[in-house]
């Protein structure tokens, strides 16, 4: 949805009354909860105000402009979207423009899709081109209206500041329908692209199909992964995730030049993309004939991609491995190595089960380090949820410089899951304290529900009521009551009890039982519906609806959150010496985190105590 609709007309009239930015700040802080940085309201400021004389020029004033138009499943937002009618074959026009105030910009030490320019830094960013031709691809892949349609969408980066000398370097990009390049010396050019692209007529019915348009199911990660490794390329990543994709393929083409070894850490909250990068880089590396592997420290993780992966191929299934599966491998014998999930990286790979001959001091970090030229971490520093976790991205580079190894670092700030909502993740921050400003009251947001429930027994029915309408579905607790291990007649005890409610963890090994699938399959598998999922087997994934049960080790008292360190079950709690108050309060806080934010829809959310739940309530109309 665009933070605001108008015309070309409406958008003149506002940039010649000079509240272009203001009004688009109004409706920033209604419908996302937040204040435009300065540097946004210049630039709309700037753009838009030449776009609108562009349109009146061109003669289509009366052409739909959709500002700030959020994508589908993302918090990622299209600068504009016009919408028309086909000048020639009638019907719906679409426009994708993505509006730069550059004077200047160059290559990425020769990288044609990726870009430097000083407002940035040193630090590349993506070509607008592909920019636009890849948020076009992202709009035909997830709109119902766009599925199937030839010659209906259209995407041009339009540089209104720059002259050709200053941006030349961007001219060797290849361009088509989707990705055009306009610079302020082209402008004739731009308003023919226009003219050849749209007519006003019928242009607020064209407009209204698009945004009344179904939005296709996102592609679920896991199920296109055996496709994604085999074949082609099944995602489309848009800005920071597409520069990582092309940092990573640039530097391995370093290291076949020479004995070059680097390393790129990718960060960013849950729902950022950064799994869809690992599988997209598995994928086309494989194809390119590159030595690769994958690796996690998520047991349910890594044998979930090793089930759907190998499923109509095994032997890719073998190119998913874990952390500790490299303390014997020799230097460099991977030319890439894909850590996901890093933020589970431990101190050293050595536990009570590895062999004496393969026992050391080394540090996990330096195992993976060495494995490969170009080594890949991906991780979200909130999500280390068990003692003795060290991923983090201040200790992987400390650990890359000090051996002389160049880092590269890349943000992710858009998000995916939970339906796109930046505001829900951030909600969820506030509430658990771990962004500033205190819990508040969750305003709503179309692209994702929350919602309470006054008891586990009603939050089932609620889950149930999905899962028999096609949609995924699952309910996750805090590790506060016991596990069991399943009777000898194969039934499982129903640890987890809340009043005259009870229901049964999910498996803790490897093997089916009964009608439960193993612990590793639980999120996938639509036999776990009806087992309580833990933050390890939830952690990763995503499903439709997400329940969450706040136990007793987290409950809020007057003002503030008390952590229960008695009231949690989880062993590896258990040692103080290890895990100190401090360490506990900060890690309970990221278990429930993590639980939270595994919601593509929406969310229920009940606590067993009494006053967490209305505090909850109070928030949660």
């Amino acid at each position: 949805m665009p933070l605001l609709r108008t015309s070309g007309h409406g958008l003149k009239t506002l940039a010649d009354a000079g509240t272009l930015a203001t009004t688009l700040a109004t409706q920033m802080s209604h419908r996302m909860n937040r204040s435009p940085s300065a540097g946004e309201t210049r630039s709309w400021d700037a753009s838009l105000t030449a776009l609108a004389a562009d349109l009146e020029q061109a003669g289509l004033g009366g052409v739909e402009v959709l500002l700030e138009y959020q994508l589908p499943l993302s918090s990622k937002r299209i600068d504009v979207i016009l919408a028309g009618e086909h000048p020639r074959r009638g019907g719906p026009s679409y426009v994708v423009l993505e509006l730069k105030q550059w004077t200047q910009a160059t290559l990425f030490e020769n990288e044609p899709e990726l870009v430097v320019q000083p407002t940035y830094g040193d630090r590349p960013v993506l070509h607008p081109v592909a920019q636009v031709r890849y948020y076009g691809e992202y709009l035909l892949d997830f709109l119902g209206v766009l599925h199937g349609t030839t010659d209906v969408l259209a995407g041009a980066a339009y540089l209104h500041n720059a002259t050709d000398d200053r941006v030349s370097a961007l001219r060797g990009y290849p361009q088509d329908e989707l990705g055009r390049l306009f610079t302020g010396r082209e402008r004739g050019d731009f308003h023919d692209f226009l003219r050849y692209r749209l007519s006003p007529a019928n242009a607020s019915i064209h407009a209204d199909q698009l945004l009344r348009s179904s939005v296709a199911p996102s592609k679920q990660l896991l199920a296109v992964a055996a496709e994604e490794i085999r074949t082609r390329e099944q995602f489309v990543l848009l800005d920071e995730q597409r520069v990582a994709f092309d940092l990573v393929l640039h530097e391995v083409e370093k290291a076949r030049g020479g004995d070059h070894k680097s390393v790129v850490i990718v960060s960013g909250g849950p729902g950022s993309g950064k799994s869809v990068i690992a599988l997209s880089l598995l994928g086309e590396l494989s194809r390119r004939g590159v030595r690769v592997a994958h690796a996690t420290g998520s047991r349910s993780f890594t044998q979930t991609l090793r089930k759907v992966a190998g499923r109509r191929a095994p032997r890719t299934a073998a190119l998913f491995r874990y952390f500790n599966q490299f303390m014997d491998v020799a230097r460099n014998s991977l030319d890439v190595l894909i850590a996901d999930e890093a933020h589970r990286l431990r101190e050293t790979s050595a536990n009570r089960w590895t062999k004496a001959e393969l026992r050391s001091d080394k540090h996990q970090i330096d195992e993976l380090i060495d494995a490969a030229f170009v080594s890949v971490f991906l991780l979200d520093q909130n999500q280390v949820v068990r003692p003795g976790e060290m991923g983090t991205v201040q200790d992987i580079e400390k650990h890359a410089r000090e051996r002389g190894i160049g880092v590269h670092e890349i943000d992710l700030s858009t998000q995916y899951r939970s339906g796109g909502s930046a505001t829900y993740v951030e909600w969820v921050e506030r509430l658990l304290g771990l962004a500033t400003g205190g819990p508040e009251k969750w305003t709503g947001d179309e692209r994702f529900e929350v919602r309470t429930a006054p008891s586990p027994s009603a939050m089932e029915a609620a889950l149930a009521e999905k899962l028999a309408a096609h949609q995924n579905a699952r309910m996750a607790a805090g590790y506060c009551w016991p596990w069991s291990d399943p009777l000898k007649d194969g039934s499982l005890v129903p640890d987890v009890q809340i009043g005259d409610w009870s229901r049964p963890w999910n498996l803790k090994g490897d093997r089916s039982v009964g009608n439960a699938p193993p612990a590793a399959l639980w999120a996938s598998d639509e036999r776990g519906f009806g087992q309580v999922g833990c933050v390890y087997t939830a952690q990763g994934f995503e499903y439709e609806w997400n329940g969450v049960l706040l136990g007793p080790d987290l409950v809020w008292r007057d003002d503030r959150w008390v952590a229960v360190r008695n009231a949690n079950r989880d062993p590896d709690f258990k040692n103080t010496k290890k895990v100190s108050d401090q360490d506990f309060d900060a890690l309970v806080r990221n278990v429930y985190k993590v639980l939270m934010t595994r919601g593509l829809r929406g969310v229920y959310l009940h606590s067993t105590d009494p006053e967490t739940q209305r505090m909850l309530e109070r928030l949660v109309d």
